[in-house]
C-alpha cells in the first residue's frame, strides 16, 4: 500500500511550505558556495511564491562558508613561518558570525534577480521558551508571507549560549533540521521539505550497494532496522537529526519529505505527489504492512482465504461482489484522482500515447465496471455445480462437480481496470489471488487493491487478494509452483514470453492481440466500412484492434478498395501496406506483418481470395481475433471453420471479443492457447473439476461381490 501514501499525505490543500536546505547542499568542495544549485533552489522557491504558496526557508552553511573564508583570511594574513606551526581549529562563533552574512548576501542578491523579497531571521534556542517571542514571531512571519517575503531561518550560532556550534544537543532544538520541525509546527505549516545531499532515508548508508531507499518512513518498522552512516561532511547531524527533527513533525501533524537538494525540480515533484524522496506522516502505519511477507506467505495467506470464501454461502459470496461495486462508485473521486496522478506521471515520462490511453480511468469507465462487478454478482453461482452424475454401483454415486483452480498470479501492464476485473472474477470462482501491475498505475492499482479489500467482511480476510509492488518479488513468486496454480501474464509479447521461460506453473495467456479483418469481395460495403473503422478506432490500444486489414483483390478494381482506405485515413489512421498495398495504394511498406501497433495505426494487404486470406491469418495472426465481412454464407462458412484462431467472426468487429460483451461479466484475460481455455476467459476459465462419491459402505475388494452399473443419472436444476 504504500503507492498511497504522497496522495494521503497532501491530502489537504497545501499552502504553507517549510524548506530546509542542508549543509552539504548550500556548500560544495573546500566549503564554496555551491551557486549552480543554490541558484536552482532559489528558482525553485521563487516559482512557488508566485504560484501564491507561502514559503519559508531554514538555511545552514554559515559555519562552513564563514570556516572556508576565515581560512582564506589566515592564510593571507600568515608567514611562512607561521604556517609551520600547528593550525589550531577556528572558532565556531566567528564562523558563523562571519559565514552568515556572506550567506543571506547571496540569497538577497539571487532572489533580486527572481524579483522576490527575502529576509533574514536568527533565532536561538532559548528565544522560544517565551510565549511573547512565539507570539511576535508568528505576526512577523505572516505580515511577511501576505507582503510575498520568503523568510529565510537559521540559528544565530554567533551568540548561541550553546557550547559550541555541532557539539551540543541540547534545548528545545539542537541543529537546522530540529529547528525547521519546530518552526513547521509553530507556524502550522502544511508540509516540511528536508533537503540532503541523498535521495532519501536508506536501509543503510547509501553508498552501501544493498542499502535499499525507504520511500515510506514507517516508525514501527523502520526504527529498529536502520543503520545510519557518518554524519554529515560540514553539518552538525547528517541523517540521524534530519530524521529524528522528521519523526517529531510528521507525529504532530506535519508530513515530511526528506529528499536530495541536489536535483532539479524536487520540490515541483513533492508537491505533485511524484514518489521522490522518503515520506514521514503520522499515518503511514495504516498504509503500509508493518512486518514485511515474503513471496510465500502471500501465497499461502491466499490460500488460506479462499478457502474461508468457498465455505460461505452463494448469497455471501454474492454480497460480497455487490459491496466491491458500491465501493467502487463511493470512491470515485479518490481513485480519479489518483489516477489522475499515475496519467501525469506517465506524460511526462513521455510514454506512447497508447499506453497513456490504458492507464485512464474515466468516470464511465468506473461506472462500467462497477456494472460489471454485479452482473458477476448475478450470475449462477459457478462453484460446486454438478456437471455429470453417474451411477458407479448400485448405492454408490459418483458426481463431477466445479472447483475453484486455488491461487492466481495475474501480472498485467497498464491497465488498472484489469484489477477490478481480476479480482472480482477471483472472487465470483473462489480463487485466491495475487496481482502484480505495472508501474505506470502504482497509485491506480493500490486505491483499487484497498477498496476492494475493504470491502472483502473480515471472515474471509483482506488477504485473499494481495498486492505485489515490486518488480523483485516476481522470480520468486514463479518458483512457487506448490503453491501458485495459474500464473496469467497480460500485456507485451516480451512479458508473456519471459514469464513462460521462468515458470513451472501453468501459464495462461496471448502473447500479442494480432487481428484480422478480411473484406470478401462479396460484402455489403457500408456494412464493411463501419466494421472495419469500428474495429481499429472503437480502441486502439485494445488487444482485440484490428491490426491488419485484408481486402479481396477485386475490390480494387470498383473502388471499394478505396473507400475502405479513406475510411481509415479520414479518422487519423496511419496505414502501412504488404508489398501488393503498398505498390496500388502507394503507401510506406509495413515492416513486418506480425506487429501489433496499439494505436491509430495499421497494415493493409491485398489477397487473391478467402484461402489467401486464411493462409495469411496462419502465418502472421496471433490466434485471437479474427473476422470476414461477406454477404456469401458459403465463403463466411469456409472462414469460420478453417481459421484456427480463439475467436472467429463473421459480419461483426474483433472489438466484440471481450469478457463483459460475451456475456462473462467480466474476463481475466484472453487466451490463445488451448489447454485449459480459449479465448476471453471468464468464471468458467478459473475452474477446474473435482469428484465427489457417496456411497452405503461398499469396498473394492478385489472388485468381488460388486456389479458396476456406470449409468448416467440426470441433473436436476
Amino acid at each position: 500500500m504504500e503507492e498511497l501514501d504522497r496522495s494521503r499525505a497532501f491530502a489537504k490543500d497545501v499552502k504553507r511550505i517549510v524548506v530546509k536546505v542542508g549543509t552539504a547542499v548550500v556548500t560544495g568542495k573546500g566549503g564554496r558556495l555551491a551557486l549552480g544549485r543554490l541558484g536552482a533552489l532559489c528558482e525553485q522557491l521563487a516559482e512557488l511564491n508566485s504560484d501564491g504558496f507561502e514559503v519559508i526557508l531554514v538555511s545552514s552553511g554559515a559555519v562552513g562558508l564563514g570556516r572556508q573564508r576565515l581560512r582564506y583570511r589566515q592564510l593571507v594574513n600568515s608567514s611562512f613561518a607561521d604556517l609551520q606551526k600547528p593550525q589550531h581549529e577556528l572558532d565556531g562563533k566567528a564562523c558563523a558570525g562571519v559565514g552568515q552574512s556572506s550567506l543571506m548576501a547571496y540569497y538577497e542578491t539571487m532572489f533580486d534577480q527572481l524579483d522576490v523579497t527575502a529576509a533574514q531571521l536568527l533565532v536561538n534556542d532559548s528565544s522560544f521558551r517565551d510565549k511573547e517571542f512565539r507570539k511576535q514571531l508568528n505576526e512577523t512571519v505572516k505580515s511577511m508571507l501576505d507582503l510575498r517575503v520568503i523568510p529565510i531561518f537559521n540559528e544565530n550560532d554567533a551568540i548561541s549560549t550553546r557550547r559550541a556550534p555541532y557539539q551540543d544537543s541540547s534545548g528545545i532544538f539542537w541543529d537546522n533540521d530540529s529547528l525547521a520541525a519546530l518552526l513547521a509546527l509553530e507556524l502550522k505549516a502544511d508540509l516540511l521539505i528536508l533537503l540532503s545531499d541523498v535521495e532519501g532515508l536508506y536501509t543503510g548508508p547509501p553508498s552501501d550497494p544493498n542499502s535499499k531507499l525507504i520511500h515510506t518512513f514507517i516508525k514501527e518498522k523502520h526504527q529498529d532496522e536502520i543503520t545510519f552512516g557518518d554524519k554529515s561532511r560540514l553539518g552538525r547531524g547528517g541523517m540521524t537529526a534530519k530524521v529524528k527533527a522528521a519523526v517529531n513533525a510528521a507525529y504532530a501533524g506535519i508530513p515530511v519529505i526528506i529528499t536530495s537538494g541536489y536535483a532539479a525540480e524536487n520540490i515541483d515533484k513533492v508537491l505533485r505527489g511524484l514518489r521522490v524522496g522518503t515520506l514521514f506522516h503520522q499515518d503511514a502505519r495504516l498504509w503500509a504492512p508493518i512486518t514485511d511477507s515474503t513471496a510465500r506467505d502471500m501465497a499461502v495467506a491466499a490460500r488460506e482465504s479462499s478457502r474461508k470464501l468457498q465455505a460461505l454461502s452463494s448469497e455471501d459470496r454474492k454480497q460480497i461482489l455487490y459491496s466491491i461495486a458500491d465501493a467502487l462508485e463511493a470512491n470515485e473521486k479518490t481513485i480519479r484522482a489518483e489516477n489522475e496522478l499515475d496519467v501525469a506521471t506517465a506524460q511526462e515520462a513521455g510514454l506512447e500515447e497508447s499506453l497513456v490511453a490504458r492507464l485512464v480511468m474515466t468516470p464511465a469507465k468506473i461506472s462500467s465496471l462497477a456494472a460489471s462487478v454485479r452482473k458477476l454478482a448475478d450470475m449462477e453461482d459457478p462453484i460446486g455445480r454438478v456437471l455429470k452424475k453417474t451411477e458407479v454401483a448400485d448405492g454408490l454415486v459418483l458426481e463431477k462437480t466445479s472447483s475453484p483452480l486455488g491461487v492466481l498470479l495475474i501480472v498485467f501492464e497498464s491497465r488498472p481496470d484489469a484489477l477490478v476485473q481480476i479480482a472480482s472474477l477471483a472472487i465470483r470462482s473462489g480463487n485466491g489471488l495475487l496481482l502484480k501491475g505495472g508501474k505506470e498505475a502504482r497509485r491506480s492499482n493500490a486505491i483499487l487493491h484497498k477498496v476492494i479489500t475493504d470491502a472483502i467482511p473480515e471472515t474471509v480476510g483482506g488477504k485473499l487478494i494481495g498486492l505485489v509492488t515490486s518488480r523483485e518479488e516476481i522470480p520468486d513468486l514463479l518458483k512457487l509452483d506448490d503453491v501458485i496454480d495459474l500464473v496469467i501474464p497480460r500485456g507485451s509479447n516480451k512479458l508473456v514470453s519471459q514469464i513462460k521461460n521462468t515458470t513451472k506453473i501453468p501459464v495462461l495467456g496471448h502473447a500479442d492481440g494480432i487481428c484480422h479483418v478480411y473484406v470478401d469481395k462479396a460484402c455489403n460495403v457500408d456494412m464493411a466500412k463501419r466494421i472495419v473503422s469500428d474495429a481499429k478506432l472503437d480502441y486502439p490500444a485494445a488487444c482485440n484492434a484490428m491490426e491488419t486489414l485484408l481486402v479481396h483483390k477485386d475490390l480494387e478494381q470498383n473502388a471499394v478498395l478505396n473507400e475502405l482506405i479513406f475510411a481509415l485515413q479520414s479518422n487519423g489512421v496511419t496505414l502501412y501496406g504488404g508489398p501488393k498495398a503498398s505498390k496500388i495504394l502507394n503507401l510506406p511498406e509495413a515492416r513486418s506483418f506480425n506487429h501489433e501497433y496499439c494505436s491509430k495505426a495499421c497494415t493493409v494487404e491485398v489477397v487473391e481470395d478467402v484461402y489467401g486470406a486464411i493462409d495469411h491469418i496462419h502465418r502472421h495472426g496471433s490466434a485471437h481475433t479474427d473476422c470476414i465481412v461477406t454477404e456469401d454464407p458459403e465463403v463466411a462458412e469456409l472462414f469460420l471453420r478453417q481459421v484456427d484462431s480463439a475467436a472467429v467472426f463473421h459480419n461483426a468487429s474483433t472489438r466484440f471479443s471481450d469478457g463483459f460483451r460475451f456475456g462473462l461479466g467480466a474476463e481475466v484475460g484472453i487466451s490463445t492457447g488451448r489447454i485449459h481455455a480459449r479465448g476471453p476467459v471468464g468464471v468458467e476459465g478459473l475452474l477446474t473439476t473435482r469428484w465427489i462419491m457417496r456411497g452405503k459402505g461398499q469396498v473394492v475388494d478385489g472388485d468381488n461381490g460388486i456389479t458396476y452399473t456406470h449409468q448416467d443419472i440426470p441433473i436436476q436444476a
